[in-house]
């Protein structure tokens, strides 16, 4: 196994399902992937039975994927923080299917948005954050981590600070069940010095814990610190920079986290394997 987790988002469709994640992961050369378990756009899921999972849990464990650090990332329709009660309960529902399908497909760690709070203001975001969490958390027993995503700020996002995302995993009852994915791409919108990686890490460390931090979305940004635009870059090409997105990915306190690439397309083809071999190599070559 290599001594970094990398990999990137990949795929999930018909006619080989997971097992075409898989697939598409080691092409990729990674070690671990994201996915989601259906459209993120919507709630229409293919049955377990047809996923082939079986199948691709072998391929991986025969080719080096980490199983126990392969994540997937809840749909972008689930919105807690929306009070409206049908939608809320709507959100909760979809939410609850994406834990129990995650155990299906032995998935320790879900990313989801936090939600918006939709001109309620932060802290009522805050508190129907909470008490969807709860109310799905406490509906199941699971094993599988919701991990609270770092947004950047655009329009009402709510956990666009580490305090916010503290006071999130503080109201939350079953701690074992949640934990942060921190993207990046997103903090440097949301206004952090991403530059300054130490000072970062110590921030969230002193604030969350390190123990919380599950899963990294290695991106670059095509904006400027504090933009709250979250427009994704590819590794070296955006205001980040590929030397300290490296040190991301190398840092000691950050060696057992999966790092998972969201890159743009580039003429309609994914970017990752190079990508993921420049992270390898730590040599930047453009593409």
């Amino acid at each position: 196994m290599d001594d970094i987790l990398i990999g990137s988002h990949v795929s999930m469709s018909g006619p080989h399902y997971f097992l075409g994640s898989v697939r598409e992961a080691l092409s990729y050369k990674a070690n671990v992937f994201m996915f989601y378990t259906g459209a993120p756009q919507n709630n229409v899921r293919t049955p377990i039975e047809k996923c082939k999972i079986p199948e691709a849990i072998k391929l991986a464990n025969e080719n080096g994927i980490v199983i126990d650090k392969i994540v997937c990332h809840a749909p972008y329709i689930i919105n807690l923080g929306n009070i409206d009660p049908d939608k809320f309960k709507f959100s909760q529902d979809v939410l609850k299917n994406e834990i129990l399908r995650c155990e299906q497909f032995f998935c320790k760690y879900l990313v989801l948005h936090p939600g918006l709070h939709m001109h309620n203001g932060v802290e009522i975001g805050i508190k129907n954050i909470i008490l969807g969490l709860n109310n799905v958390l406490n509906s199941i027993d699971t094993n599988v981590v919701v991990c609270i995503e770092t947004m950047a700020g655009k329009g009402t996002e709510v956990g666009t600070t580490f305090e916010q995302i503290k006071e999130i995993i503080d109201g939350v009852d079953k701690k074992d069940n949640i934990a942060v994915c921190l993207d990046t791409c997103h903090i440097n919108d949301a206004g952090y010095d991403v530059a300054k990686v130490d000072e970062v890490i110590n921030d969230f460390d002193s604030i969350i814990g390190l123990d919380k931090l599950k899963v990294i979305h290695l991106n670059d940004s095509k904006n400027f610190k504090g933009a709250h635009k979250d427009r994704h870059e590819n590794i070296g090409y955006g205001t980040i920079g590929f030397d300290t997105l490296l040190k991301y990915v190398y840092h000691p306190k950050l060696k057992d986290i999966p790092k998972i690439l969201e890159t743009p397309y580039i003429d309609g083809n994914p970017p990752y394997k190079n990508e993921i071999a420049m992270i390898k190599t730590k040599i930047f070559n453009e593409f």
